[in-house]
């Protein structure tokens, strides 16, 4: 479109005031004018006239995904033929680098195979060039709760539910999301209006019990999952959030329903959770052999997805060795941030972490939050800058200015401000894979305290075995893996022990459950606490618990959990030979 031999698109850039009644004629006209409501939308911004400009940006997206090339590209996403997809979605662009809902569908494409950074951009471009497409906003709010930023996350569909109030799914993104930031009470608002809204709706039910499991409901927690079922009794995930419950006994009726769905054939995703949990029903009936089969059969499901390498670990590990020498560190001592706010628990998942957060979230000093991801996030950040795969932060740390450290600690300090609740003094990260990271944590933050959390190896890694994580834990789906992870870490630990001593507190678990008192008092002395009863009496403790020992440390210490591998010691042969001697040394290393 010109207009005295002046293109329409440089008389809105120079002329914004003369451009807007030409492409309101023009717009009359037609409401199919994509790239004139495109560009009367540039123009009416120009000037101030948001709404109006926001109604011409909207028009012009739908009448643009009538474009028979967007609906092609459309098609292609839909049967998830990405390269196809890619490929028209490039020459599309390359014409028309203004069309923002071909540009929330390359964001689409960049979010299905991981590259949520890309993703990000490209919606805010969207956003940038059309505010009000609230679609795009919500799937910003995705893209961010996906990469661990759930208070940005919360902001952003905060405007999404300004304009769209009744949406149930940003909705139910919103309370998951809540529930991340620790706002349980208003999540389970939020559900609890979805479900009276959709009370047929089963996933919703679902999330609603998980919530209610989180806050110590659980027999509430048990009603809203056995609703779920009552809608979709094939839903596989469910199934295995009550027996992850670890307190709900499966009757005659419940064993039958999960082998019916298996046998159904419905999506892997539920196939998965119903071995587990029928794993976890055997078990409880002294049924080792079935036990086993199922537990393997889920594991071999995930497994297949994830394509875990130990060799990686093993690597990082001499890696981290090579490069954290005592001299090293020392040229490096104190340069992080000072703060001693954080106390860090670590080691593998199912060693008895969530039991020390929950004593030391008792004691009047310290506040417990939840598994962090932010140490993980930052180490792979800086890796990723400094040219490296993600797991080289050593490299990274060797290159930075000892400043960096400091603001690296201090950023941390920064991201983990929502999670906290209350003005004590100290607060936990429980992540257990932030054993990877231990080098990384002690040079951002010299003055944080870091226990380890130790449980005998069997146990501990046969735990794993039976455990379906949510997300995360890759080694955990083969004996053989689990075997050399629990090996590397400590192998990793002995180092540290050697280079940095008396840095990391090592809290046995057996020793714990032998002498908990006694236990509880060397904890809190290398805290620099002082001994208090309530931790003696952590299962009275109401606190939120996010993870899978979540009904466990309601209950007082007991030895429930020692010895679970004995019964299929036979099928255990892969994991015995990948830990070597470590069922006998786990608790007194060597110091290297």
């Amino acid at each position: 479109m010109d207009r005295g031999g002046i293109s329409i698109g440089q008389l809105v850039a120079d002329d914004p005031a003369r451009a807007v009644p030409i492409l309101q004629a023009a717009t009359a006209a037609s409401d199919k004018e994509t790239g004139a409501f495109r560009l009367l939308g540039r123009a009416l911004r120009a000037l101030g006239r948001d709404d109006e400009a926001e109604r011409a940006e909207m028009q012009a997206i739908r009448s643009g995904v009538r474009d028979p090339a967007l609906v092609a590209i459309a098609q292609a996403l839909l049967r998830n033929d990405l390269s196809d997809a890619e490929a028209r979605l490039r020459l599309h662009l390359s014409q028309q680098p203004t069309d923002v809902a071909a540009i929330r569908m390359m964001a689409e494409l960049a979010a299905r195979i991981g590259r949520l950074k890309d993703s990000e951009t490209l919606l805010n471009r969207a956003l940038e060039l059309a505010p009000g497409f609230t679609a795009a906003r919500a799937n910003l709010a995705t893209v961010l709760y996906k990469q661990s930023r759930y208070e940005e996350a919360a902001r952003t569909l905060d405007d999404v539910l300004a304009r769209e109030p009744a949406n149930p799914g940003n909705r139910n993104l919103l309370a998951a999301t809540l529930g991340r930031i620790g706002d349980y009470e208003e999540a389970l608002v939020i559900y609890r209006d979805l479900v009276g809204i959709f009370p047929d709706h089963p996933k919703l039910w679902m999330s609603y019990g998980h919530m209610l499991k989180t806050v110590g409901r659980q027999d509430e927690a048990i009603a809203a999952y056995r609703t779920s079922l009552a809608k979709q009794p094939g839903l596989g995930e469910v199934w295995w959030s009550l027996a992850n419950l670890k307190t709900v006994s499966f009757d005659d009726a419940d064993l039958a329903a999960m082998e019916t769905a298996l046998q159904d054939g419905g999506a892997v995703e539920d196939a998965l959770h119903l071995h587990f949990a029928l794993g976890k029903a055997y078990a409880d009936r002294v049924n080792t052999a079935k036990s086993f089969d199922h537990y393997v059969a889920g594991n071999a499901l995930r497994s297949k997805d994830l394509e875990y390498d130990p060799a990686a670990i093993a690597a990082q590990v001499d890696r981290m060795i090579a490069v954290l020498t005592p001299q090293f560190l020392a040229q490096r001592a104190a340069a992080g941030c000072p703060a001693p706010d954080t106390i860090f628990i670590l080691g593998l998942p199912r060693a008895g972490s969530t039991l020390l957060e929950q004593i030391l979230d008792s004691h009047s000093a310290v506040e417990g939050t939840m598994e962090l991801p932010d140490i993980p996030a930052i180490a792979m950040r800086a890796a990723r800058e400094a040219g490296g795969e993600l797991r080289d932060w050593p490299d990274a740390v060797a290159a930075m200015v000892p400043q960096r450290l400091a603001e690296l600690g201090e950023e941390f300090l920064e991201r983990t401000r929502v999670q906290r609740k209350t003005s004590k003094p100290y607060f936990l990260d429980k992540l257990p894979n932030n054993w990877i990271y231990l080098g990384f944590i002690h040079l951002i933050l010299p003055n944080a305290k870091i226990i380890d959390a130790r449980r005998h190896p069997m146990d501990c890694c046969f735990s794993n075995f039976r455990q379906h994580f949510a997300k995360g834990q890759a080694f955990s789906y083969d004996l053989d893996h689990i075997g050399r992870y629990y090996a590397d870490y400590v192998r990793a630990m002995d180092h540290y022990d050697a280079v940095m001593p008396g840095v990391v507190h090592r809290v046995i678990h057996e020793r714990l459950l032998d002498d908990p008192e006694g236990e509880i008092r060397a904890l809190l002395a290398y805290l620099g606490l002082e001994f208090e009863e309530a931790c003696m009496d952590f299962h009275r403790n109401t606190r939120a618990v996010r993870t899978a020992s979540s009904e466990q440390v309601r209950r007082p210490i007991n030895r429930d959990g020692v010895g679970v591998w004995k019964p299929y010691e036979a099928q255990l042969g892969a994991l015995l030979a990948s830990l070597g001697d470590l069922p006998e040394s786990y608790a007194s290393r060597p110091v290297l």
